[in-house]
């Protein structure tokens, strides 16, 4: 099917009006972010059940489709985060409803495929390769650009149908849904500055001030690349941010002394960097934000492993992917008894409950099959 391409907004109101009615399209998004702070969206890709519409951003404000993204239908894509927080950006708002085509293939054992190998294994279809290395905002696009484009969003309303036919047999067409739901009101905000140095290699071995100087001159690096729409690492290298931390310069010669500083470095911006460098060497413990393997109690270790190692168990019994039962981070805040996705929907008969009990000391784990197989067990032999 030949994909109407769109780049007017008469065309895209006339677009948004064709799927006012419609209770479902798929949809995908090209975006480039390797030169920028944000990614730049460069594509949108939309079909339902009587065609494909490739939409161009470079040339019509997609702002229009907030409408659509908001009205009663549900979008179904395939691991859809990216997009969902592109789609806020640039139209306002995110879906009303999700469907996430790798989120629920992963209730039915298949882990987190791509859309190429779930497609080939739930509909036979082989999808066409194309260069993935596509530079999507080059205009025009070839004609084999624009089928490739759009075949990934061709065959998703057809994923759609075999994946829930699947999961309605297992029953669990409820548990993919609840998952797609609580994906889709996730907050997708800009990071936090102050939490921007935790990614700052070795900052976990960081101690004294240096952890003050590394979240304010992380914070810092940024909000100048916000402000600038480039990749942070072009306002200050991480090579120049680790010199910086470990050995915080007071001058602007001290800073030509660090390694990766670039000489360049225009006067406003170096006195900016050391202003940055003295509040971090003067931030309270109180406003220091720690990363969160910081605040755990590492005495907690050997059982989260102990749990993990059940809830691998579990998830291989169901046939489900193990990082949809819960992460370490989770096992953890339920030991620290906080508050969990454990202890919510459709995790809690699953997993949560019998966790809490073993907690509680109603249950236990007992090996079994010569240590092949781990059971948690009632005290009372239930």
């Amino acid at each position: 099917m030949e994909p109407l391409w769109i780049d007017d907004p008469g065309a895209l109101a006339e677009l948004v009006r064709t799927l006012a009615d419609e209770p479902r399209y798929a949809l995908d998004t090209e975006f480039h972010g390797e030169r920028s702070y944000w990614p730049h969206l460069a594509l949108i890709q939309i079909a339902w059940p009587d065609g494909v519409a490739l939409v161009d951003p470079l040339t019509v404000d997609p702002a229009p489709l907030g409408e659509l993204l908001a009205g009663p239908g549900c979008m179904v894509a395939h691991a859809a985060d990216q997009d969902l927080s592109i789609l806020e950006r640039a139209c306002g708002c995110a879906p009303s409803r999700l469907f996430d085509t790798q989120v629920a293939a992963g209730f039915i054992g298949m882990g987190t495929p791509s859309l190429a190998a779930t497609v080939e294994k739930l509909l036979g279809t082989r999808l066409t390769k194309g260069d993935r290395l596509t530079d999507w905002t080059r205009r025009p696009l070839r004609p084999e650009q624009r089928v490739y484009a759009a075949a990934d969003v061709e065959y998703l309303l057809a994923l759609h149908d075999e994946l829930v036919q699947r999961l309605e047999a297992m029953g669990r067409l409820e548990w993919a849904t609840d998952e797609c739901e609580e994906r889709r009101q996730r907050i997708r905000q800009r990071p936090d500055p102050e939490t921007a140095w935790w990614r700052i290699k070795g900052a976990r071995q960081l101690r004294g001030n240096g952890r003050g100087v590394a979240q304010k001159v992380g914070a810092w690096r940024e909000q100048t690349a916000e402000a600038l729409d480039v990749p942070s690492r072009y306002v200050l290298s991480d090579l120049a941010l680790a010199g910086v931390v470990q050995r915080p310069p007071r001058s602007r010669d001290d800073l030509a002394g660090i390694r990766g500083i670039d000489g360049r470095l225009r006067d406003n911006t170096a006195q900016d960097l050391l202003a940055a460098i003295k509040v971090g060497l003067e931030l309270p413990a109180s406003e220091l934000r720690l990363p969160e393997s910081d605040r755990i109690d590492r005495s907690l270790a050997p059982a989260v492993t102990v749990l993990g190692a059940w809830l691998a168990q579990r998830a291989s019994e169901l046939e489900l992917d193990p990082a949809l039962l819960a992460t370490r981070a989770e096992l953890t805040q339920m030991l620290q008894d906080r508050p969990s996705r454990l202890a919510t929907g459709w995790r809690t008969d699953l997993v949560g409950e019998p966790l809490q009990r073993l907690l509680r000391g109603e249950a236990a784990l007992v090996l079994r099959d010569g240590g092949r197989r781990i059971e948690l067990q009632d005290r009372n032999g239930a």
